[in-house]
């Protein structure tokens, strides 16, 4: 495809008007001011639009849409312990697919081309990720409430699985990370076979981190004074490529084992907000020099995967939070939705738009009343935005979702076997 005459956010940010961009063999081939020579087919006239990378959710549970509205205005323990979990001990792989399939819809929808998931019945969201054309990053989280040794646990099992049979398949778009669940659903033996064994085979480790202060206050009164970050290093969790979720109360020596092992944050603002678990410190992050990226958490805590609202919501809270109106700029949250998502992910070469990256890229509509004038077309995209403005999604250069049409999703079918598969749950409970 070869998309013509249209504005492009460049890897710098920046923006450039009436350009060309070619995609060849699931890549950008050709950024230029001139038609390039090369065919590249399908043509794509771009007055009035813009292009630009597509965003990285990098925490998410996807088959939770299942879950959308599902036990409202509840304080966290009782949301999950009387709504959340007595929903999910129903759940089975055909419910599982479904949801999936359903959060891959809105994804494209809003713009979203790569997950970082945690859940369970893993191999049905994988089936369902691979037939919608996406990226995803699956972790099949781990719990142990028991002193059973990790390698008798049937969730291992599964996640050693899923590695061996999942990793890197689909050309890559499928990737395979370990995932302990956290500190306050496993015990240390666990944590430390975890750490060993995701290190020897070199995979990614996706946790939850300090997501409330009892969470984080309770570890401590636990493990000697130690908080949660502080623990996983001690047991070498974060020897390996590590996302940690959330980390709302982590503390300054918290920050300086972060960034001394190189671990990104997935900020998650709608779903802490919406919880009351707090607001992450972005702003000390980034000072640090921390990869921060953003992720929407489920759909149960979230109702949405509208990736702009989440972007505008990550960077105001902290303004508000930290009384600095400076705070967290409109690039460094861009960047935030982008790029450092997809180095969270492993995926180096995606999350930038420049020439040899994979063309996994998005359109906004921009001739529209939200988007007038434009004084800086990134405050635009980050303040004025919303995800209806997402008009085309192309992940390894395939046209995924284009002016309300999928090409790889049924999207009416999608909706009805989700609305059977929870209804059926329903019954049960």
């Amino acid at each position: 495809m070869i998309f013509t005459n249209i504005s492009i956010l460049d890897e710098n940010m920046q923006l450039q008007e009436n350009m060309y961009v070619g995609i060849k063999n699931e890549k950008i081939d050709y950024i230029g001011k001139e038609m390039p020579f090369t065919d590249y087919g399908e043509s794509y006239p771009g007055k009035g639009k813009l292009l630009m990378s597509g965003f990285y959710n990098t925490h998410a549970h996807s088959p939770m849409t299942l879950l959308r509205g599902y036990g409202e205005n509840l304080a966290l323990q009782a949301w999950l312990n009387e709504r959340i979990f007595p929903f999910e001990a129903k759940l089975d792989g055909n419910a599982v697919y479904w949801g999936t399939m359903l959060a891959m819809a809105e994804s494209l929808r809003f713009g979203i081309v790569s997950t970082t998931d945690m859940y369970y019945f893993c191999e049905d969201m994988v089936k369902a990720i691979e037939q919608a054309g996406t990226k995803d990053n699956v972790g099949r989280g781990v719990t142990n409430f028991t002193d059973s040794d990790l390698y008798s646990l049937e969730s291992f099992s599964e996640m050693k699985a899923l590695y061996g049979n999942y990793h890197n398949t689909a050309g890559g778009r499928i990737k395979i990370d370990m995932s302990l669940h956290a500190e306050y659903t496993s015990n240390p033996k666990t944590v430390q076979q975890m750490a060993a064994y995701t290190k020897a085979i070199g995979a990614n480790m996706h946790v939850h981190v300090s997501e409330t202060k009892l969470e984080h206050e309770e570890c401590k009164a636990r493990h000697n004074g130690m908080t949660p970050i502080q623990y996983f290093n001690d047991l070498g969790l974060l020897d390996s490529k590590t996302t940690a979720a959330h980390c709302v109360w982590v503390e300054p020596e918290d920050m300086d084992i972060m960034k001394e092992k190189g671990v990104t944050v997935a900020s998650n603002p709608i779903s802490n907000l919406k919880l009351a678990s707090g607001v992450c410190n972005v702003p000390e992050l980034l000072k640090r020099g921390i990869n921060v990226s953003i992720g929407t958490d489920s759909v149960s805590s979230n109702n949405s995967l509208d990736f702009i609202e989440e972007m505008k919501i990550f960077a105001i809270s902290s303004k508000e939070k930290y009384q600095d109106p400076t705070a967290v700029t409109p690039t460094e949250t861009l960047y935030a939705a982008t790029r450092a998502g997809a180095l969270s992910q492993g995926r180096e070469d995606c999350g930038k738009l420049a020439v040899g990256y994979k063309a996994d890229v998005i359109v906004l509509d921009i001739m529209k009343p939200n988007f007038v004038p434009v004084h800086d077309m990134v405050n635009n995209i980050v303040y004025s935005a919303c995800g209806g403005d997402v008009v085309l999604t192309m992940v390894d250069g395939k046209v995924l979702y284009k002016d309300g049409v999928y090409t790889t999703i049924d999207l009416e079918k999608t909706m009805f076997e989700t609305n059977k598969a929870t209804k059926n749950i329903i019954s049960q409970l």
